[in-house]
């Protein structure tokens, strides 16, 4: 029944069946696999359960199985080479089409591992990439600068308004001012150290006492304190500078703290939404698109794995298009019992069906004849009756218009003989009515009067 065979002629011819069996059989393979295709195409790029999977691949093997089953049905046994081929080419290609269609689910699953491993390798590069995208976006051009303005101020509100880049100067002027400081208390530290060695003798001259050396030591000593005193009277100055300018700093600093924050943390919830958002398309885009390119990917790199996926995609669209094959290897070699039986049972149903119609035609004609024949004669009796009534009433004006010119008669003696006449049978009336039965038509077919109106 797949492989198209007629019951009635593998009763005449039986030789036939094994090779519409094995016909079958491949019809059935073929069906097998599109349903192991169709199952994994649905699981793989739908997520669909497997027993509902399953059930959707039969219905496309049934598919597959009715399309295979009409290429073959439609491919009689033909002696020409050119309408063999006419017939195979288109048959052929759609066989293949159909081939690689159903290969390609299944070649998928076969190298299923390797595929899911560069899946996760092309999911990386691709949030990567995203990421990438996200930051040089006009939206977040600004981010990193607003986030370091951000840490820079919380700085500056830690330590007070000391690490503010734009007080450096005061800062410096201030460290300037302590070295100066330092400096002067150090020399004159010395020179009160020489004072007093003076004034001991253990140093200079060696001569205790306040002597000459002692005194201008001393006068050294006190023109040191005042240096001392004028630096540190200027490093007072500088640190109160330093300290408003950072206290004013820290104010500025607080002040546009909260207003960065509020832009920072709206900014940064937009690009984690999003980035979230796409971490989750992209770890659930296993489709079969993508697991193609990761296989694409892989035949690249790897040989071996091409060479591997192209000879078993062949296998698949070889298995697929072998029914319609199997077909026009048949037609090519000499017509079998069953062709001949097949061209005769054709060739005189048709005769059969011409005869048939050739009868019906002349049963049809001969209908329509009578029916013309019946309808000629209703037609001449209807066209006899208006013809008698048209004569009739000539006559009879005529018979009135005689009348009414003759003169009125005088009345004569009633003869004996006569046989008495009634009142109202006059004789112009028995004249019209004898008239009348004179011109009457039969209505007998043969009696027809001739109409001329």
């Amino acid at each position: 029944m797949l492989g198209g065979a007629r019951p009635d002629l593998l009763e005449a011819a039986p030789g036939a069946r094994p090779r519409f069996a094995a016909l079958g059989g491949v019809l059935l393979s073929t069906g097998g696999l599109a349903v192991a295709s169709a199952s994994f195409a649905l699981h793989m790029a739908l997520g669909v359960w497997w027993p509902f999977a399953l059930v959707l691949g039969l219905g496309w093997g049934v598919v597959v199985v009715n399309l295979d089953r009409m290429l073959l049905v439609g491919m009689a046994h033909d002696a020409s080479l050119k309408r063999n081929l006419a017939l195979a080419v288109p048959r052929v290609g759609l066989a293949l089409i159909l081939g690689v269609v159903v290969a390609t689910p299944l070649t998928l699953q076969v190298f299923h591992k390797e595929i899911d491993a560069e899946i996760t390798v092309m999911q990386a590069e691709a949030a990567d990439a995203y990421r990438q995208s996200l930051e040089s976006d006009a939206r977040f051009a600004g981010l990193a600068d607003l986030q370091e303005r951000v840490t820079q101020g919380q700085d500056v509100i830690a330590t007070g308004g000391q690490s503010d880049p734009a007080l450096l100067s005061v800062q410096a002027d201030v460290t300037a001012k302590q070295s100066a400081y330092d400096a002067a208390l150090a020399t004159q530290r010395d020179l009160e150290a020489r004072a007093q060695c003076e004034l001991d003798g253990t140093c200079g001259t060696g001569d205790a006492g306040t002597g000459e050396a002692y005194l201008q030591a001393r006068a050294a000593a006190d023109a040191q304190a005042a240096v001392v005193a004028s630096a540190r009277s200027a490093l007072d100055d500088a640190q109160e500078t330093a300290s408003d300018a950072e206290s004013r700093s820290a104010d500025l600093a607080a002040a546009s703290l909260t207003t960065d924050s509020a832009e920072l943390t709206r900014l940064t919830a937009e690009l984690d939404r999003l980035q979230t958002a796409f971490d989750a398309t992209n770890e659930g885009s296993g489709g079969i698109l993508l697991r193609l390119e990761a296989l694409d990917r892989l035949s690249d790199s790897n040989a071996t794995l091409a060479v591997a996926k192209f000879m078993l995609s062949l296998l698949f669209m070889c298995v697929e298009i072998l029914p319609v094959l199997m077909k026009v290897l048949l037609n090519f070699g000499p017509p079998s019992a069953y062709d001949r039986l097949a061209a005769l049972r054709d060739s005189g149903d048709v005769d059969i069906e011409e005869l048939q119609q050739q009868s019906r035609r002349t049963v049809a004609e001969a209908k329509e004849e009578l029916l013309v024949m019946a309808e000629q004669e209703r037609l001449d009796r209807q066209k006899a009756t208006i013809r008698a009534r048209h004569l009739a009433a000539l006559a009879q004006a005529q018979v009135e218009a005689e009348e009414a010119a003759r003169p009125v008669p005088q009345p004569a003696p009633v003869s004996v003989d006569e046989p008495a006449r009634q009142l109202w049978d006059t004789g112009p009336i028995r004249l019209a009515r004898t008239a009348a039965r004179t011109i009457r038509p039969s209505r007998r077919p043969g009696n027809r009067v001739p109409t001329t109106v």
